[in-house]
């Protein structure tokens, strides 16, 4: 049977899953793609993935077996690699993959070129579309020296969003940037965190008091940052933390930004781990004393709820995400990310006050003790069932087929 002849209201349901980054790339996106994939398996629901292909390992496929990740299929299209991340080209495969995936609903994550196509093809099949808004892409090009394409950039976003059934916003303040961007249903939809595997238990472990011991080996204060390595991340800010007395800088993760930060923070003598995941990943966390995140125009702040889950005080920018995720003198600091010098002043107060930083922390931790993946899940496919009870919009069909075909072919 079609999974779109089952009825509404009913539990099983097909959910095509087109996202622009996938394994082996690891970032937010990808870390919120494979949560919603395992809370369908979770709740017994079928899905079809389909995704960028990883540029230098695309010839090494097999080209008669799919690749599955848990039961569902994963289709690859072809993509080009830009700083190290693979962009996916909007191709015509998507269409037939989408069209015999017999879904109910599609899930766009951070929909961009190829979610773009991905909700055009979805109005045309007459299949609902969810919008995952994820990543500031017109501030990325600004960010990386194509700042005269930012405004085109936000136009197309805005056109994407637009034609999608619901648009999720993961903050506040992308929700407000979305509605003024035009954007005509749009709702709030946050992220999970694996509070068993991010937990202030971890730092009695013989694991973490080892790394503790390596890390600060005369019980200083140690000070870390989690996230990609990127310039967009803005993590030279850490260069403010030079000349503080009896702290030690921790920086976890990769990226292209990672040969320049080793430079600039090399008055820091900053432990670079690399990129990390699962235990490892958990056990970094556990081993701080205050976490700090530095980029200001993050849509939602993922690392700052791992942070929270491990029981630490954070110290984040007042922008994008944090402004919902942080409760300043509560849980944490926020601080003005145009005033310099402004996020070593709030890692200071932490560190000279290290009682009133570790109260923060465990008022952190009680924030996000039910913002599990399986709640957010859940209200995820509550916003699938709205998305359906919606429809296509026959505006998808007609405000982004002129730029997808323009797109496709020049590709």
């Amino acid at each position: 049977m079609n999974a779109r002849s089952v009825e509404r209201g009913t539990s099983s349901r097909t959910v095509a899953v087109v996202t622009e980054s996938f394994l082996p790339t690891l970032n937010g996106v990808t870390t919120s793609v494979l949560a919603v994939l395992d809370h369908l398996e979770r709740r017994g629901h079928q899905a079809v993935v389909i995704a960028p292909d990883t540029p230098g390992i695309a010839g090494l496929r097999s080209r008669t077996q799919l690749e599955r990740y848990r039961d569902f299929d994963v289709h690859r299209v072809p993509a080009v690699a830009y700083r190290q991340f693979p962009v996916a080209l909007p191709h015509p495969v998507l269409d037939t993959i989408l069209a015999a995936s017999g879904a109910d609903v599609l899930h766009a994550a951070s929909p961009f070129l190829l979610g773009g196509r991905a909700i055009t093809a979805a109005g045309r099949l007459g299949i609902p579309s969810v919008a995952v808004f994820q990543t500031d892409v017109a501030g990325f090009a600004r960010r990386n020296g194509l700042a005269a394409t930012a405004p085109l950039v936000r136009k197309v976003l805005g056109r994407i969003h637009a034609g999608a059934s619901l648009t999720l916003a993961p903050s506040s303040a992308t929700a407000a940037m979305l509605i003024e961007d035009g954007v005509p249903r749009v709702a709030r939809w946050g992220r999970g965190v694996d509070t068993a595997l991010f937990h202030p238990a971890r730092r009695t472990s013989s694991a973490v008091r080892s790394l503790r011991r390596r890390l600060a080996p005369r019980g200083e204060t140690i000070v870390g940052y989690v996230g990609r390595l990127a310039p967009e991340k803005e993590v030279e800010r850490l260069a403010e933390l030079g000349g503080i007395p009896g702290i030690r800088v921790v920086v976890a993760g990769g990226g292209p930004s990672r040969p320049a930060l080793e430079r600039r923070l090399r008055h820091l003598d900053a432990t670079f781990t690399g990129p990390l995941r699962g235990d490892d990943l958990a056990d970094v966390y556990a081993a701080l004393d205050v976490f700090v995140h530095t980029g200001p125009a993050e849509t939602f702040g993922q690392t700052l709820q791992e942070a929270h889950a491990s029981g630490l005080p954070v110290v984040a920018p007042a922008s994008g995400g944090p402004l919902d995720l942080v409760a300043p003198g509560l849980d944490g600091a926020l601080y003005d990310p145009d005033e310099p010098q402004a996020l070593r002043a709030a890692v200071l107060g932490m560190h000279l006050d290290r009682a009133r930083a570790e109260r923060m922390g465990s008022a952190g931790r009680l924030r996000v003790e039910d913002t599990t993946w399986e709640a957010v899940g859940d209200e995820l496919l509550a916003h699938h069932d709205t998305a359906r009870n919606i429809g296509a919009p026959p505006a998808a069909r007609r405000v982004l087929t002129g730029w997808n075909e323009k797109v496709s072919g020049r590709s």
